[in-house]
């Protein structure tokens, strides 16, 4: 999970206007320690899911990959050693848990994929994870990174889905988790309410044999996922309480619900849109 470019975007409510900042500066910034294993709990959580639609799509030997907003690097090493491709071009905005990792067939870039001058390719596959939402154009992110295939090619896009909305029971993890998204959207434009228009996106792009899917993983105590909110929240809580939508004390009784066993929730889910280029 990683950002690759500026923040601003609708926002979730259509009120106000989104922040300005940008992932990985104001919040999440990499230098913080521990941010490497945060976002390897988010691996642990989705890789499996991710790997298995890549495989799925065709993804094996001889095809050249480009992982945007890599992270640490844990898909394009599975895409090396799992399925079998001959290259994977791995980019983020910063680099030092890719670089820390080094194998035989992965390339790193440091790089800002919003910038006019990212031009690489052309790629058998493309995927980003947990990108899309952070920058202020969806849209136009989709069709840059279409224009990186090579004909036939696959462009895979995931992104988190909120279950948390209004019409959700009212507790203290929903109220956390809507505090969140709010308090990423002022902060660095965080925008998950478009994140279902994907496929249509794909479709706008040019991309054909479009289609969809959404992965749940269950909230149970100690689990990776719950693991993962629970560092995100802290991570992200001077932003949260910043919202007025709870104070110290809700987030603290969020964060003992999901280490509890007495109690269930939905986490967000992760959104994944595929299309081919026409060949």
């Amino acid at each position: 999970m990683a950002d690759t470019g500026p923040a601003p975007g609708p926002a979730p409510d259509g009120a106000g206007s989104p922040g300005a900042g940008r992932y990985g500066e104001q919040v999440f910034r990499p230098d913080q320690g521990g941010e490497g294993d945060r976002i390897d709990l988010g691996a642990l959580t989705y890789d499996d899911t991710t790997m298995a639609r890549l495989r799925a799509l065709g993804a094996g030997p001889g095809w050249t990959c480009l992982d945007v907003g890599a992270g640490t690097g844990t898909v394009a090493r599975r895409l090396l050693a799992e399925a079998g491709v001959a290259e994977v071009l791995a980019v983020d905005r910063d680099v030092r848990f890719l670089a820390a990792h080094p194998v035989t067939g992965l390339t790193v870039l440091q790089a800002d994929v919003t910038a006019d001058d990212f031009a690489p390719g052309p790629f058998r596959l493309v995927h980003a994870r947990f990108v899309l939402m952070h920058l202020p154009s969806p849209q136009r992110m989709v069709a840059r990174l279409s224009s990186l295939l090579a004909p036939g090619g696959v462009l895979v896009v995931s992104d988190a889905v909120d279950l948390t909305t209004a019409s959700a029971p009212r507790t203290p993890y929903t109220r956390a988790m809507r505090a969140m998204w709010q308090g990423l959207r002022d902060g660095i434009g965080t925008d998950v309410s478009q994140v279902p228009r994907h496929p249509e996106l794909l479709r706008e792009a040019g991309l054909e044999a479009v289609a969809a899917e959404i992965h749940v993983p269950p909230l149970l105590p100690g689990s990776p996922i719950s693991r993962f909110w629970a560092d995100t929240w802290e991570r992200a809580r001077g932003a949260m309480v910043g919202t007025g939508l709870l104070d110290d004390a809700g987030l603290d009784e969020a964060l003992a619900q999901l280490d509890s066993p007495d109690w269930t929730g939905l986490s967000p889910g992760m959104l994944t849109a595929w299309g081919r280029k026409p060949a």
